[in-house]
């Protein structure tokens, strides 16, 4: 664990990335707005720190030595940490995506697209919200016709349609309230919808789903 040393009132921050280019790079655009309490390189420190440490927010890569920041996301909610989780990745696949907000991450930001996207994903998520970056969500949902969802996807896009509040959708799924939130912006962002309404009328439009 590389110590870093911090300035008082503003935002705590734990950064893992085992590449130090990029956790160099990350922490110089961190630097004028956010206390940077440490920088990780692998899963198993991630999980030690944030449990030591309680950040506000933490940053991580998904592919770590030892442990993927997907599988310490995991360990920490079983331990009973809360903190929210930004994962900074290359890793573009739907597949990827879901499995990160079901394990409880509010935040997706692609590394192609770092710098004031991060930044941006830091303050939704720090505001209580949460952040996919919407070219990724773009490329997965696309324009197209009938284009293609995962199966969590469909599954919170129907459930939003039959008139399922967020926290009846977790009930029903088995997940928390926070993960089914993280899919609904998700979904907003990808098709511009500023509200539940318009996201099931833009989905119904594209072929995604089927309303009554």
């Amino acid at each position: 664990m590389t110590a870093v040393i911090a300035s008082a009132a503003r935002p705590r921050v734990l950064l893992a990335d085992d590449h130090q280019i990029v956790a160099e790079g990350v922490a110089r655009l961190l630097a004028p707005d956010y206390e940077l309490l440490a920088i990780l390189s692998n899963g198993n420190a991630l999980v030690d720190a944030v449990l030591e440490e309680r950040p506000d927010i933490v940053i991580a890569d998904i592919a770590m030595p030892d442990m993927s920041g997907i599988e310490a996301l995991r360990q920490l909610r079983q331990a009973g940490s809360m903190a929210p989780v930004v994962f900074l990745t290359m890793h573009n696949e739907p597949a990827m995506v879901e499995e990160a907000l079901d394990a409880g991450a509010r935040g997706y930001v692609l590394k192609a697209a770092a710098g004031e996207e991060l930044l941006q994903a830091m303050r939704e998520v720090l505001a209580g919200g949460a952040y996919v970056s919407p070219a990724l969500w773009r490329s997965v949902i696309g324009r197209s016709s009938r284009p293609a969802l995962t199966a969590r996807q469909k599954t919170v896009l129907t459930l939003l349609a039959e008139g399922l509040r967020s926290r009846e959708i977790a009930a029903r799924l088995g997940l928390s309230v926070r993960t089914v939130e993280a899919h609904r912006h998700a979904l907003m962002q990808a098709m511009n919808a500023r509200n539940s309404i318009e996201l099931v009328r833009e989905a119904t439009r594209l072929g995604l789903i089927t309303t009554p």
